[in-house]
């Protein structure tokens, strides 16, 4: 399958959940790859099962190392394996906030129980000893709060009578090893998603002042809302005209700026077939690694270029 999203495991032990996502990888319409296994133990057993199906890996122990100088080396392993995203899989130590806000929104972890309900370790016992009769599973986006970032799938597994939390253990292994793959594949393909891109745009352009959505000629867009005649500022355009993209339109201010965009990063701008000649820019959407907050950037500035002379005010606030 071409392009697909590349990702990176980091583990502590046997990587079961590692292998998992490693073989659901294998299938041919999986859309997303592991390029590397890495591991803050040299002896994790899940690093020889990896190199023995071809997956890259590198090993190094934390051990005498600040927390921040041992997310760095792993920061930079990652970013030369060329990942998109970073899933936690049996991988036993907190990371520092500066490792979790450069990978916010695609950093991932699996937690064995259903989330909010026993953040932490021995979530088993605790669950049996609370006389529950369910547990499970929790694949989650990582913030620097444990265990509470937001919450993206999950799944129920039965606790039995007389069941141990190593009993339970095994089973809602099993689950993990079914959910994680699932959502992972749900999360990388979402931003390639039309529906998807189209909301968040939306959610982005809504917050500016007097907006209201509208689409034209079959495009969704936003425009200023102070009169029926109110001018547009963004539109995402979902592979019109002949082009293989889905992008956002957005305003520029004049043709010398938008040649000197494409020129610098052609893989995200290029020239919109419609829109191109009035000094508009396309902003690929459909690509790993959006940056929504500079498509929020953009999305505040064009709105300044069309805004009337009473919302002027606000694009200084905006800024």
């Amino acid at each position: 399958m071409a392009d697909r999203v590349r990702v990176a495991v980091l583990i502590s032990g046997r990587g079961t959940n590692m292998a998992a996502l490693l073989y659901a990888a294998k299938r041919e319409d999986c859309p997303y790859e592991i390029v590397l296994v890495a591991a803050n133990d040299p002896e994790a057993r899940g690093l020889t099962l990896a190199a023995a199906e071809g997956v890259p890996t590198f090993a190094q122990s934390h051990k005498g190392m600040e927390r921040s100088e041992f997310d760095a080396i792993l920061d930079r392993e990652i970013r030369k394996a060329g990942a998109d995203y970073v899933v936690l899989a049996g991988y036993m130590r907190i990371l520092s906030d500066d490792f979790v806000g450069k990978w916010a929104g695609r950093l991932l972890n699996i937690h064995p129980s259903l989330l909010p309900k026993y953040p932490g370790l021995d979530t088993h016992r605790r669950a049996i000893d609370a006389g529950d009769t369910v547990s499970g599973c929790t694949v989650h986006l990582v913030t620097p709060a444990l265990d509470e970032g937001p919450i993206l799938g999950q799944t129920e597994v039965a606790i039995l009578p007389g069941d141990t939390p190593e009993k339970l253990a095994t089973r809602i292994r099993l689950a993990e090893h079914q959910l994680y793959p699932r959502v992972l594949e749900e999360l990388v393909t979402r931003e390639r998603d039309p529906d998807w891109i189209v909301a968040k745009v939306g959610e982005l352009a809504m917050e500016l002042p007097e907006v209201a959505a509208k689409s034209s000629h079959g495009s969704p867009g936003w425009r200023i809302a102070t009169s029926k005649s109110g001018k547009f500022f963004a539109y995402v355009s979902i592979r019109h005209h002949g082009e293989d993209a889905i992008s956002l339109l957005v305003k520029t201010s004049g043709p010398d700026e938008q040649a000197a965009l494409i020129e610098a990063e052609p893989d995200i701008y290029y020239k919109p077939a419609y829109y191109g000649p009035s000094g508009w820019i396309a902003i690929r959407l459909d690509r790993p690694n959006v940056d929504w907050e500079h498509i929020a950037n953009w999305l505040r500035k064009s709105w300044s270029f069309v805004a009337p002379k009473k919302l002027q005010p606000m694009a200084e606030f905006l800024g």
